[in-house]
């Protein structure tokens, strides 16, 4: 019954995700193959598992947006 995952594109993925949103087990694994395939360099960090979140995730905001305090 599950396509191939794996051989999805990252748009086909995320329209499963949103076709499969209420069949937990095929949204988890599309999520898991769409996370899987994120940049390591690009990635940022659940705000949930910072120190200080508020602080740290505006600095994250004017640092992308090229800003300064």
């Amino acid at each position: 019954m599950m396509q191939n995952l794996s051989h999805m594109t990252n748009t086909e993925l995320k329209r499963f995700l949103s076709e499969n949103r209420n069949n937990e087990e095929a949204f988890r694994a599309a999520l898991e193959v769409l996370m899987s395939r994120r940049d390591p360099a690009t990635q940022q960090p659940y705000p949930f598992d910072l120190e200080n979140p508020e602080t740290q995730v505006e600095a994250l905001l004017r640092e992308k947006l090229g800003q300064s305090e």
